[in-house]
C-alpha cells in the first residue's frame, strides 16, 4: 500500500516539528530536504526521529561517485529510511551509492529523474538507469508515473507534485496529480507538502487524503 511522505520544507526547526507532533499518529514519513538540513542538519533527522517517525532525507546528491558514496554513508549514520541522488551524477556515482546503501542496509536511494517543476525529460532511460545501477527506486513526476511503473515495476515510484483535488493551486509545480490519480498509477510514496502545511487542520487534510485515495 502506498504511503504518505509530508513535507517539512520550513526554515524553523520548531515549526517542522510542530507538524511532526501533530501527524506522527497518522503519518509515518516525513521529508527532510535541503532548506531545512543545511540550517539545521541531522539535528533535523533526530527531531523527527524522537518522535518514532522515519525520515526521507532529499539532498538531491550530484558529485563525483566517491562523495557520492559517502554522502549516502552520511545519510545511513543519521538513521535516514531513504535518500535521493541525480540519476545524471553518472552510472558509477550511483553504483558507489548502491554500494554502501548494500554495505549498511540503509538508507534506501531513490534516484532522481526530472524533477516536476520542470519540462518533459527521459524519465524511462533515468528509470533504467537507476534499475541497472541497483537503486531503490525513483522520483519521478506524475506524467511519467504510469509508464514508468508498468515498465520496472520492481523500482518503488515516489510521486512528488501531489495536489488533492480540493487544493486549487499548483504552486511552483507544472505536472501534477491528485492522490487518488498517484495510488491508481501505481505510486508507493506519496509527497505531499504545501496542502497539508497551508492546512487549517493538518491532521483532518491528512485523514481526508488518505480517505480519498483509499489509503
Amino acid at each position: 500500500m502506498a504511503e504518505i511522505i509530508c513535507a517539512l520544507d520550513f526554515e524553523n526547526l520548531s515549526e517542522a516539528e510542530n507538524l511532526v507532533e501533530k501527524l506522527k499518529g497518522e503519518l509515518k514519513f516525513f521529508k527532510i530536504g535541503l532548506q531545512l538540513f543545511i540550517r539545521y542538519g541531522p539535528e533535523a533527522v533526530r527531531m523527527v526521529r524522537r518522535h518514532g517517525a522515519e525520515v526521507f532525507l532529499d539532498l538531491k546528491i550530484h558529485d563525483i561517485p566517491s562523495i557520492c558514496a559517502k554522502a549516502v554513508a552520511s545519510a545511513a549514520e543519521t538513521g535516514s529510511f531513504s535518500t535521493t541522488i541525480h540519476i545524471a551524477a553518472s552510472p558509477e556515482a550511483l553504483r558507489a551509492a548502491s554500494a554502501v546503501r548494500k554495505s549498511s542496509g540503509q538508507p534506501k536511494i531513490w534516484g532522481v529523474t526530472v524533477l516536476s517543476s520542470a519540462g518533459a525529460g527521459d524519465s524511462m532511460q533515468a528509470a533504467s538507469d537507476a534499475l541497472s545501477c541497483g537503486l531503490d527506486g525513483v522520483v519521478v513526476s506524475g506524467a511519467d508515473l504510469k509508464r514508468v511503473k508498468e515498465s520496472f515495476p520492481n523500482l518503488e515510484c515516489v510521486v512528488p507534485g501531489i495536489r488533492p483535488a480540493s487544493y486549487s493551486l499548483k504552486d511552483d509545480q507544472k505536472r501534477v496529480l491528485t492522490p487518488s490519480e498517484a495510488v491508481c498509477c501505481g505510486a508507493d510514496y506519496l509527497v505531499i507538502g504545501r496542502p497539508i502545511r497551508n492546512s487549517e487542520n493538518p491532521l483532518e487534510t491528512v485523514k481526508e487524503i488518505k480517505k480519498d485515495a483509499g489509503l
